[in-house]
């Protein structure tokens, strides 16, 4: 149960639901929103503090860590590539220039800017 609850966190940090700075429930209202053990909830906030995506002050409660904003990028960035490789495939096999790909890329990411 703790690594569903430390994956979930992960997974909402990655996707940009909870940033650099947002509180997340404390250990008690969320071990009691879920109907489970406080030491189950702590093992979860433990490993997901290990692993740099949250901190804890003693006192004031749990936040996302800044930290993981590199790790949020080099992420993003590893999808991204994932994506150019598969349109560089597709353009080599039907010879288009990488200066027609890179035109493509540049208007395509324009319009998103505008709208």
């Amino acid at each position: 149960m703790y690594e569903q609850i430390s994956s979930q966190i992960k997974a909402a940090i990655l996707r940009g639901e909870l940033r650099a700075g947002d509180a997340i429930p404390s250990v008690r209202s969320l071990a009691k929103s879920l109907h489970i053990s406080i030491l189950t909830v702590q093992k979860a906030y433990a490993s997901l503090q290990e692993d740099g995506f949250i901190e804890t002050t003693a006192g004031k409660g749990c936040y996302v860590s800044a930290q993981n904003q590199d790790f949020y990028l080099e992420e993003q960035q590893k999808k991204i590539e994932e994506k150019f490789a598969e349109a560089i495939e597709i353009a080599r096999a039907s010879g288009i220039s990488l200066e027609r790909l890179t035109d493509l890329l540049t208007l395509m990411y324009q319009e998103d800017d505008r709208e």
